[in-house]
Parts: structure tokens; C-alpha cells; sequence
């Protein structure tokens, strides 16, 4: 069984590698090109513009290689069926329920090493990348409407709930454009203000955040009958949100590992705020890595599939297919998760769920009555 075990491993194995590193190369190239639009503008070289490609590597190894196992591992399967090694294997006892053990071993393997990949070598890459082009574009802008936080402060009557907005972040990672609004307990506006930067920092092991270019601006209460404002080159503002609570909100979803996603969904939930988003790809990170199980057992059944049913090129061919239409249906079904508020676990687990049972089905229909 050891000699069955390496003569599989190996053929699927190279085959994997040899289709990650065909798309990993084709997609390096694609970045390449979308990268160099900003050569020439704010020092931005070509040797940054590669470096910028080589950092989202990481990512595109993660999105990818549950298609690139598929295609190699239907590649290997029909090249033992062509040469009817597999027969010969399956003469000399192979059954099918080994040859599925065989292969979900080693889709636990290749699974392990997309968690790997996504949970700590892909976010890391992302936040390098994203730096990089921060630095040399003035910053980093988070969308029209910018990244909402909020917190409580105070005790009883004197709480305060506070919503903070931060448009984006400038070359050196702060954080600029801050808009923090103070209401009451009834929702009444008591303070606005207006900061050009913002640093997070501590005093004592207090959280504060250190604003520069501050405008303070106070509602009438009580006898005040006017709206006062007033400016500060400098501001400590505390503050109870955690450090990796703020990194999480000014970050790109893409560079948040899965206890980032946690930890900031949470978050949300805790101060009443949509988390659906997050929740929706928390879980897809959490059960992505399972698809490499998922794609060797929908690789299994083209083994059984007699060399006259079709050709190798045609076998990679409707490999390629499968793995297009389980990207498609992935991204479908997660905004349609979000469209139609469906439960976040369900809407992520649902594809490979659902090519899990027709790999199964397949296989069995094959063995049974091919």
C-alpha cells in the first residue's frame, strides 16, 4: 500500500504544483500590468510595481489553489486511467473506498496548507502591498462612506454613545479625515469633532487616540444658549476601543485573518451595528480551506472514466469548468447571502456542500455501474 500511496501522492502532487504555478504566473503577470498604469507617478517604479505583485501573490495562491488541486488532480487521475495504471491498481485490489481515503488524506494535507496560506501568508502580503500603495499615493482611502465605529462611555446617567468615522489613512498608516459625533442617551447631539490625523496611543495603559488639526464643536445644554466651537493643533481623546478593533475597521477585508473577522464582528454585534458582511466572510474563510477536500473527491470519479469516454484534454477541460462554476457560485451565493439576510455559516458552507454531494453521487453512480 505504501508504493500505491507514493505513486498517487506524486503524480497528483507535481500535477497540483504544476497548475498553481501556471496561474500563480498568469495572474502575477495580470497584477503586473494593472500596476503599471501607476509607474512614473510619486516615485512609483517598476521594481515597486513588481514588488506590489509579488505581495498579492500570497492571496492569489489562497483564492486559487483549491481550483488549481481540481485541475491537477483530474489531470493525474485520467493520465492513471489512460495508461490504465489505475486499472491495474484496482485489478490488484485498490477498492474504491480506499482510493477515496487515499485521496482525502492528501486533501486534508493541501487543506492545511490553504489555512495556512489564508490565515497568516496571504493577510500579511495583502497589508505589505496595501502599504505600498499607500505610500506612494498619499494614503489609502476606505470607500465613499469610510469605516464607522462605535463606542459607549460613562456610567448611568452621564453615558454617552460616540460614532466615529475615518475616511482612510495617510502614507505612514494614520488615520485622517476623524469625525467623532457624542449624543446622550436619548440621541440628542451634544459634541462634534473634526481631526485632520489621528495616532492611536496609551498613557498609564489607557487607550487614547492623539488627533492633530482639531475642531471641537458643542451643542447648547442646560444654560448654554449658543453653539461654541473651538479649534487645537494637538487633542488626547480617549477612547475604549481596542488597537486591533481600529486595525480591523481602517484594514481591507481582504487582509483580515479569520480572528480578525471575529473579533470585529463581534464587535459590531456588540454595539448594534451590521455585521453581516464580516460574519459572511468570516465564514468563508473558515470552510474555504475545506474545498480542497471537495475538489479531490470531485476528481476521484474522472479515474473511473474509461479512456474512450474522452481524452486527457477534455478531462482537465471539464476540470476547468467544474472550478469556474464553484468560484461563480461561491461569490454568487455569498451576495445573494447578503441581499436576502441569509444565516452567514449556511450561505458560505452551501457550495461545498453541494459539490460535495455530487462528487459523492458520481462516484458512487461510476463504481457501481461503470
Amino acid at each position: 500500500m505504501k508504493t500505491v500511496r507514493r505513486l498517487l501522492y506524486r503524480d497528483v502532487v507535481w500535477s497540483v504544483v504544476f497548475v498553481a504555478v501556471a496561474f500563480l504566473s498568469l495572474f502575477f503577470f495580470i497584477d503586473f500590468l494593472e500596476e503599471l498604469e501607476g509607474v512614473g507617478k510619486r516615485g512609483y517604479t517598476v521594481w515597486h510595481a513588481t514588488l506590489a505583485a509579488l505581495f498579492e501573490l500570497p492571496g492569489r495562491f489562497y483564492e486559487l489553489f483549491p481550483i488549481a488541486v481540481l485541475i491537477g488532480t483530474i489531470y493525474a487521475m485520467a493520465r492513471l486511467a489512460q495508461s490504465s495504471e489505475f486499472t491495474i491498481l484496482r485489478t490488484g485490489g485498490l477498492g474504491p473506498g480506499r482510493a477515496l481515503q487515499l485521496l482525502l488524506s492528501l486533501g486534508v494535507v493541501m487543506a492545511a496548507l490553504t489555512f495556512v496560506s489564508g490565515e497568516y501568508i496571504a493577510p500579511m502580503g495583502e497589508q505589505q502591498a496595501a502599504a505600498l500603495k499607500a505610500r506612494f499615493r498619499g494614503g489609502q482611502a476606505l470607500g465613499r462612506a469610510g469605516a464607522w465605529l462605535k463606542e459607549r462611555q460613562g456610567q448611568g446617567d452621564d453615558e454617552r454613545s460616540l460614532s466615529i468615522n475615518v475616511q482612510g489613512t495617510t502614507a505612514d498608516g494614520q488615520m485622517r479625515d476623524i469625525r467623532i459625533f457624542e449624543h446622550d442617551l436619548n440621541g440628542v447631539l451634544l459634541r462634534r469633532v473634526q481631526a485632520a490625523q489621528a495616532v492611536s496611543d496609551q498613557i498609564d495603559g489607557r487607550d487614547i487616540w492623539r488627533l492633530k488639526d482639531v475642531e471641537v464643536t458643542e451643542w447648547p445644554t442646560g444654560d448654554q444658549t449658543q453653539v461654541v466651537t473651538r479649534r487645537y493643533p494637538s487633542f488626547d481623546w480617549p477612547t475604549t476601543l481596542e488597537a486591533n478593533v481600529v486595525a480591523a475597521a481602517i484594514s481591507p477585508i481582504r487582509s483580515m485573518s479569520t480572528i480578525d473577522l471575529w473579533r470585529y464582528s463581534r464587535h459590531l454585534h456588540l454595539q448594534e451595528q451590521t455585521a453581516q458582511r464580516y460574519e459572511l466572510q468570516f465564514w468563508r474563510r473558515a470552510f474555504y480551506p475545506l474545498a480542497c477536500i471537495v475538489m479531490v473527491a470531485l476528481a476521484l470519479p474522472f479515474a473511473y472514466l474509461h479512456a474512450r469516454a474522452g481524452g486527457i484534454s477534455l478531462k482537465v477541460f471539464g476540470g476547468i469548468m467544474l472550478g469556474i462554476s464553484f468560484v461563480l457560485l461561491n461569490n454568487v451565493v455569498g451576495h445573494l447571502g447578503l441581499l436576502r439576510d441569509w444565516t452567514p455559516w449556511i450561505a458560505s458552507a452551501l457550495p461545498s456542500l453541494l459539490y460535495l454531494l455530487m462528487s459523492l453521487a458520481a462516484f458512487t453512480w461510476l463504481v457501481r455501474y461503470r
